[in-house]
């Protein structure tokens, strides 16, 4: 073992080859990083791919300045996306994201056998408390069942006791997806532990206070004022105007509207530690993506945009039409409620 690989290493690397992806002798694993990329990481992710009997290989390249198609001017793209376009596992741990780029909807388009997963630049720490220690099938089946109930809802609305509350209407055509950890199949797969909306376009209205916000200064609280799907304003005492100026430099209006709305359920992660991936999927929280959303979740076209950003805000109430599905961050929905408690009593 390399000494730089710990024993969090292992058990992360281990879980997600052979447990997540079911790696089968002779697959090949591409992992991208780049310079921003904790190298043990990678070390650990490469060795647990050979454990398993598959092939390696790691595509190491610039940090860009922006992520997704905003970074396209300091990557090799014909290249990367060629060795994309042949792997059968993908894992993106760059600190800067090919996700949503050119590359990324290439790959994900023309390749029918990828399987992709998304980690960033997740410390080792968070990894090991996203990736292992709950059961797979029993998360499953609480995830689909929320699907289930999302089928048959026509607007949802979200509120905190840290002002937050909005709503938002639902497109049955829009794609419905969840991550338990099951990266088998051929998929785009994050970390687990959520549910996946895509807004109806133009619907989002009211305010969202957010807690983790990328690219602005952390815990600062930055609100959000929704109007008809975009961002209207943004509001704080510290960082507004910083966060406004951010949003401005793209010159594109797409990075002002909604993409996505994630609800968090990863029975390990219960509070807020600013690693953006893990608080995505804080229990009874949600995420809000902005910007560039794909094609495959919001059919025919998507949203395209220079680049994607999100938020987080923890303890939530959440309403499927007028139906409470949490309160404050706990599972009260009666047909929910008995998969929740099971799945946080093993933790």
């Amino acid at each position: 073992m390399l000494k730089h690989i710990t024993a969090r290493h292992e058990r992360f690397s281990k879980t997600l080859m052979e447990t997540m992806f079911q790696i089968k002798p002779g697959e090949t694993v591409a992992i991208t990083a780049d310079f921003g990329t904790d190298t043990a990481i990678i070390d650990a992710l490469f060795m647990a791919t050979q454990n398993a009997g598959g092939l390696p290989i790691i595509l190491r390249i610039p940090k860009a300045e922006n992520d997704s198609q905003a970074g396209m001017k300091d990557w090799p793209s014909k290249a990367i996306t060629a060795a994309l376009c042949q792997a059968d596992v993908w894992i993106e741990a760059n600190s800067v994201v090919l996700l949503y780029s050119d590359i990324w909807e290439t790959a994900m388009k023309n390749n029918k056998k990828l399987r992709y997963l998304i980690i960033a630049d997740s410390s080792i720490e968070s990894l090991d408390r996203v990736f292992t220690g709950f059961d797979i099938q029993k998360l499953k089946k609480f995830l689909v069942k929320i699907i289930s109930l999302l089928k048959s809802t026509h607007h949802i609305r979200i509120t905190s006791q840290n002002g937050t509350d909005v709503t938002y209407e639902l497109n049955p055509n829009y794609l419905l997806d969840y991550d338990d950890g099951d990266f088998s199949k051929p998929k785009f797969g994050t970390a687990p532990g959520f549910v996946n909306i895509v807004p109806k376009i133009g619907s989002m209205n009211g305010t969202i206070v957010f807690e983790h916000l990328q690219h602005a200064e952390a815990f600062n609280n930055l609100r959000f004022i929704m109007k008809n799907g975009s961002i209207s304003d943004v509001q704080g005492s510290k960082g507004a105007e910083d966060f406004k100026a951010y949003l401005s430099t793209f010159d594109d209006e797409n990075m002002y509207k909604v993409s996505h709305n994630m609800l968090g359920f990863n029975p390990k992660i219960n509070k807020i530690t600013g690693e953006l991936v893990e608080d995505e999927r804080i229990w009874g929280g949600v995420d809000f993506g902005f910007g560039h959303t794909s094609p495959m979740d919001m059919p025919p076209f998507g949203q395209q945009a220079k680049s994607h950003f999100d938020g987080v805000v923890a303890k939530t109430s959440i309403y499927f039409d007028d139906v409470q599905i949490t309160d404050n961050g706990a599972v009260c929905h009666s047909e929910l409620k008995a998969l929740a408690n099971t799945l946080i009593t093993d933790n």
